[in-house]
């Protein structure tokens, strides 16, 4: 568990005094930084190296002073050399790294100065003496697990995370390793991986028992995996009193996701070796509105070849969540000010929204609305307690929003278990940020709430069966698409169904299902929804067929739409698609909002 930011600049006070007169290298630079990243809480053995051989751009040899792979760089020098020269010979070393090795930070340091540099966002080297270390010690957050990313969309990461977890994939699925057990198997490795990473799990925890105990034949892999499984599903308080001190390190999670007993998967040699590839990246990094469509895409090698051209952009979520809820809280909050009454009335409410994705895949839309949720709470919680510091068990009392406020329906078993957990991962990242403000670090484990993802085909169950509509406040999402000519014969039969009230509805696109159904369950409330949605529907024979039901039959109006957007998808052979968004509600709550359009659809 992370150090709370006053242990820690408690820690650097006393590191600073206990080293202001060292000045040899040679001497004294191990212990020196074993030091430092005691300051953090952190043992520098779990998660970095001295002295790494590397070939420089030069094809000589040289030795990089410190190593966190993917992570941070260090060159040390002796009091008084030039920290430009040490920043030049530390960029000498990259040349001999590996993409996933590169550093995101590089320090620098004489003893008496430190100079850090932040390659990812370029900005100017913040550099300081050692006797205010406690005063910048916010900017090594990244070390003690408070970190608050910023996550690209291109961040090649994600995309090496799922070429690393293809891998593996075909490996367990040669072996014979298949079917449900290889999905929830990957799906727990994921969470894992992610822990280990990020401060859920002691900082490579998981990484350090694969390496330091299991075979390099990989023979007993699987059954540490499996013993793993068992902790990681059990109370601490229940365990056995003689269970192996390392297992007893990991946490309880519950969750249910480690409950159900797999078959032991046999790994050998090249299936550890994969497993420990994908280690050797930093999970941090890892964006779970992102990934987990990338992640689906392994169980396909044909999806695999396009990694990251069929899911759809954060900022084409945004398109959908703001003008549907997210434009008129940060309004309403924005008017609210620092009126503490009305704040916490606010707080409330958003601990009270519900929403429901009814063709979910791996939940990027739950979990894109969840975050922007838990960062409007997080702006409450800041005006709140803004004239406090450290104040995290106050503020916890009344961390509200939270994964159980989201719902989601998809036919698929593989992406129903990703969107569960992309939403974990979401919410755990979100509580750094909280820790992050306050100064404390803040986890939700044990798992006790977790969202409701329904395996199941959603044009066939009841959608008040996964959440009743009296409680539910938003529909979103991105549907399936597709004309009658390349549906398959469920899908026409689940269509002649939906639209069995529409004359020629089977000519409609399969997407219009979803539409008809969200106004069938919406009626009564005052549910509005908003899906993405193929511009076929707006144009030719389809906008007779479908729209009067929806705007007059169902009595529903346009609360706003969006300009087509071109959208890939691999289903249908990575061909781009002309796409809206389309919002609906009923009665006096909806306003004829056109956005992006002047024409009427």
């Amino acid at each position: 568990m992370p150090l709370s930011w006053n242990e820690i600049k408690d820690r650097a006070l006393r590191f600073s005094r206990e080293w202001a007169d060292e000045s040899s290298e040679d001497a004294e630079a191990k212990s020196f930084w074993d030091g430092f990243f005691n300051v953090f809480g952190i043992h520098r053995r779990r998660v970095s190296t001295f002295e790494r051989k590397v070939k420089k751009l030069d094809g000589r040899d040289g030795y990089i002073d410190l190593l966190w792979k993917g992570v941070l760089l260090i060159e040390h020098k002796s009091r008084g050399k030039d920290l430009d020269r040490a920043h030049a010979q530390a960029r000498d070393y990259f040349a001999g790294l590996s993409e996933a090795e590169l550093p995101r930070y590089l320090l620098v340091s004489d003893f008496a100065r430190f100079r850090l540099y932040d390659l990812d966002t370029g900005e100017a080297a913040v550099e300081f003496v050692l006797a205010d270390l406690h005063k910048q010690v916010r900017r090594f957050g990244f070390i003690a697990g408070y970190q608050a990313r910023t996550y690209k969309e291109e961040d090649p990461v994600n995309v090496q995370a799922a070429e690393r977890m293809g891998r593996l994939h075909d490996a367990l699925k040669a072996s014979g390793y298949e079917g449900h057990a290889l999905e929830v198997l990957l799906v727990r490795l994921l969470f894992c991986l992610f822990a280990d990473d990020t401060g859920i799990f002691e900082r490579n925890a998981f990484t350090e028992l694969l390496r330091q105990r299991t075979g390099v034949d990989g023979s007993d892999l699987g059954q540490w995996l499996t013993q793993l499984f068992q902790v990681l599903n059990t109370a601490k308080d229940r365990r056995q009193r003689s269970l192996d001190e390392q297992l007893a390190e990991f946490p309880y999670v519950n969750g249910r996701l480690f409950e159900e007993f797999l078959p032991i998967p046999a790994f050998d040699a090249s299936m550890r070796n994969a497993l420990l590839d994908a280690t050797a990246l930093d999970w941090s990094r890892i964006s779970p509105a992102i990934f987990g469509s990338m992640f689906q895409s392994v169980m396909d090698a044909k999806a695999r070849r396009n990694l990251g051209a069929h899911y759809t952009s954060e900022k084409n979520i945004l398109k959908l969540i703001g003008p549907l809820f997210l434009d008129e809280l940060k309004a309403e909050l924005e008017k609210i000010g620092g009126n503490t009454a009305r704040l916490k009335s606010f707080h409330i409410k958003l601990a009270n929204l519900r929403f429901l994705d009814p063709a979910c895949g791996c939940g990027n839309f739950l979990v894109i609305a969840y975050r922007e949720l838990r960062l409007l709470e997080l702006e409450v919680l800041t005006r709140l307690y803004a004239v406090q510091d450290s104040l995290l068990t106050r503020v916890s009392e009344h961390v509200a929003v939270d994964v159980d406020q989201f719902y989601g329906i998809e036919i698929e078993e593989f992406p129903a278990q990703i969107a569960q957990v992309a939403l974990w991962l979401m919410d755990h990242q979100m509580n750094i940020r909280v820790g992050e403000q306050f100064g404390e670090y803040f986890a939700r484990l044990p798992l006790v709430k977790s969202a409701t993802i329904v395996h199941g085909n959603a044009l066939r169950i009841d959608w008040n069966e996964v959440v009743p509509k009296e409680r539910l406040s938003y529909i979103l999402g991105n549907p399936p698409f597709g004309g009658k000519h390349v549906q398959s014969k469920s899908q026409r039969d689940d269509q002649i169904e939906v639209t069995r009230e529409i004359k020629s509805g089977s000519d409609l696109d399969f997407v219009s299902n979803w539409f008809i159904r969200a106004a069938e369950y919406t009626r009564d409330s005052n549910v509005d929804f908003a899906f993405v949605s193929t511009n076929s529907i707006t144009q030719g024979e389809q906008v007779p067929l479908l729209w009067p039901h929806l705007l007059d039959r169902e009595g529903l109006t346009i609360d706003f739409a969006h300009r087509t957007f071109r959208w890939s998808n691999e289903a249908r052979g990575n061909a781009a698609v002309h796409c809206i968004i389309v919002g609906l509600g009923r009665g006096a709550s909806a306003q004829k909002r056109l956005f992006g359009t002047r024409q009427p659809l």
